[in-house]
């Protein structure tokens, strides 16, 4: 079951970014602008941000099962879509849709381990979600540069159509329903504000949810500059970069698979505050040598390693604390995180591109900035907890 949530949970991170490469070929075939052709990746990530606040509360009302399996079914068909679109247009159109239906996956997962497991055994199942979601956007671009030559843009969206396919699959043979009916509410639309409006006033679930989503905010921060930064800025070149990429994906992957052994032993709670305060050292350090003009590629590449390496020590761990705050409403819960998670995303990669291409300024300050909210996010909203 865990292995099939893991798919469901990962496709949408990979449809991010597995046809950024395609961009350039995209607009030639579609006759679009630059910005028409990016207006599909900004529908995307609206389509998983409102899609987790819609799908996450009704599956607190009708259940898991139902709205996971609509989804990925929908999921399928939004990737043929967008692989037939003839124009820019209705290319952004399918993928909202493929946004919104894609989300069932990432907010229903997290809503699944919610309803079946506490404690260590909802930060070990989250951990292995967690590896899935933190690795996607590193590979992804990498997977689609070698896609794209062979089968071309819509090709990449038929793969990916194909990926939906298989997790409908796997959702329909290996995940039974794990919302009892006497732990769901009835109720409309208020009811499920109401239910909402409950988590946004509690604290603890206010910081851990920061923490997970600021967290990721670094990685995000990370992606969306590092091209400029190691290529125009460290005169690194494509392949090595490529390298990078991967060891960091990698290094995240190990420290989520470290985590899931010794959270038993140490607690969800502390290993979510060694992983801050590594995280912040080593964010804190890359800022304020990129700000003094100190900062040089042999510096820069291990303390950027070791900084995405501590996500792997405070994704599944936050993700497991903000969700046991809310046992009776897991899917409410998911949804707030993963629509903050990705609002997130969209935000940040179009500002620290204003810093310009050819310094590690930019990113290095969104990175320590980032950290810094999701610290003390914890330390003050759940400090007491």
């Amino acid at each position: 079951m865990l292995l099939a949530l893991a798919l469901a949970y990962g496709v949408s991170p990979l449809a991010i970014d597995m046809y950024l490469s395609a961009f350039p070929r995209m607009a030639r075939d579609l006759h679009a602008s630059a910005t028409g052709v990016q207006l599909t990746l900004t529908a995307f990530m609206t389509g998983l941000a409102v899609g987790q606040l819609v799908i996450g509360p009704l599956s607190d009302r009708w259940g898991r099962r139902r709205p996971l399996l609509a989804g990925t079914a929908v999921s399928v068909l939004a990737g043929l879509l967008c692989a037939a679109a003839p124009s820019a247009g209705l290319l952004v159109a399918a993928r909202f849709v493929h946004g919104v239906s894609g989300a069932a996956g990432i907010v229903i997962a997290r809503a699944v381990v919610g309803d079946r497991a506490r404690g260590v055994g909802a930060a070990r199942a989250y951990g292995l979600l967690m590896m899935t979601a933190g690795v996607a956007p590193v590979v992804a671009p990498l997977i689609g540069g070698a896609l794209v030559g062979a089968v071309g843009w819509r090709g990449i969206f038929l793969v990916l159509a194909g990926l939906a396919a298989l997790t409908f699959l796997g959702v329909l043979f290996l995940v039974p329903e794990t919302l009892p009916h006497d732990r769901r509410y009835g109720g409309g639309l208020a009811t499920i504000l109401r239910r909402t409006g409950t988590l946004l006033t509690d604290r603890p679930f206010l910081g851990y949810a920061f923490a997970f989503v600021f967290g990721f905010g670094t990685l995000f921060s990370y992606l969306a500059a590092s091209p400029f930064v190691y290529q125009n800025v460290f005169g690194l070149s494509i392949g090595t970069y490529a390298v990078i990429l991967a060891a960091n994906a990698i290094g995240f992957t190990a420290t989520s698979a470290l985590n899931r052994r010794i959270v038993r032993r140490l607690g969800a709670r502390l290993l979510l505050r060694v992983g801050l305060v590594i995280m912040s050292v080593c964010s804190t350090t890359l800022c304020l040598l990129a700000g003094t003009g100190l900062l040089v590629r042999d510096v820069a590449v291990p303390l950027v390693f070791v900084t995405v390496s501590s996500l792997g020590l405070i994704a599944a761990n936050a993700t497991a604390l903000a969700v046991a705050r809310a046992p009776q409403a897991a899917g409410s819960a998911s949804a707030i995180v993963g629509a903050l998670q990705f609002g997130l995303a969209a935000t940040v990669s179009p500002l620290v591109g204003l810093g310009g291409e050819n310094t590690a300024v930019p990113m290095a300050v969104a990175m320590a900035a980032s950290t810094v909210v999701a610290g003390t996010a914890v330390l003050v909203l759940a400090g007491s907890e």
